[in-house]
């Protein structure tokens, strides 16, 4: 059983003294990250995000309260009701992620990356959703197991809280992670966790080389954007409407190359916005 000081050669938290905001549930994975990021030095606030989804979120609540004094962190509650609609995950995330200081921590772990990574496929997301989570400050446990934060757990006499909804298979990450990852890794003959994770990794290398060499690209200039190799074109332009805050697709983007080579005139790339070349600029505006 690995020791914290073991996991610790394998994060990547911020150095000693550091202030570092912890999302804590108070599963295993969250509290190996509350008591990873303490061991680690740095200045610790660990935040329970109280989505009122069910019944026992004060206590649950408690938990990560007693962990954050037990470690000398800083604790704080915070609600985040989620609003009604479909995906709920998806939902939660978003509400999560309204009330959570901006860098915050999470406790995923190398599973969640290898689970990320096959979604990520699921969705068609490309290059930058095959490279998964990035390693650093915010996701300090990429290159640890869920394993090892239990197994932290258990050396530290910590009670983790178990959330039922984590086996529920109607949610496509459940069922990847209990059925699809282990059906995949008995078929390979091999754990196939480390194995995604690892492409992750060489993928993120990539997609950031893809950034640094499409940042010389203009991608407003119509003429230098249609004669750009295709892969770095789709980054400019695609990183040129994320930044008018019209996050694309990957037709959308395709469209916009269409209008900077000639072959349309415009093309729609959200409700109400319209891209247009005008004396070979591309231009992002309001629809009529």
């Amino acid at each position: 059983m690995p020791s914290a000081a073991d996991l610790l050669e394998r994060c990547t938290f911020p150095g000693p003294g550091e202030p570092l905001s912890c999302a804590v549930s108070g599963g295993a994975d969250s509290l190996a990250l509350l008591a990873l990021a303490c061991a680690a030095g740095c200045r610790v606030t660990a935040i329970h995000v109280d989505h009122g989804l069910r019944a026992g979120s004060a206590g649950e609540a408690a938990v990560v309260a007693s962990a954050a004094r037990r470690f000398g962190a800083v604790f704080r509650s915070v609600r985040a009701p989620v609003p009604p609609g479909p995906n709920l995950e998806a939902r939660a995330r978003i509400a999560r992620r309204a009330v959570l200081p901006e860098g915050s921590a999470t406790g995923h772990t190398m599973d969640d990356q290898a689970e990320t990574v096959v979604l990520n496929l699921f969705r068609g997301a490309g290059l930058d959703g095959l490279a998964g989570m990035r390693p650093g400050p915010v996701h300090p446990l990429l290159s640890i197991r869920r394993s090892d934060t239990h197994d932290l757990c258990a050396s530290l006499s910590l009670d983790p809280v178990v959330d039922p909804t984590n086996a529920d298979r109607r949610f496509l990450r459940n069922a990847v992670r209990h059925d699809l990852l282990p059906a995949c890794s008995y078929a390979a003959g091999r754990d196939l966790v480390p194995v995604l994770a690892r492409q992750a990794r060489l993928l993120a290398d990539e997609a950031s080389l893809l950034d640094q060499l499409s940042s010389a690209i203009d991608p407003a200039d119509a003429a230098t954007l249609a004669a750009a190799p295709l892969p770095l074109a789709r980054r400019a332009a695609r990183r040129w409407l994320r930044s008018a805050d019209h996050p694309p697709d990957a037709a959308a983007v395709e469209r916009v190359l269409a209008v900077a080579a000639g072959a349309a005139a415009a093309t729609d790339v959200a409700p109400g916005i319209r891209v247009r070349r005008r004396r070979g600029r591309l231009v992002a505006g309001p629809t009529g």
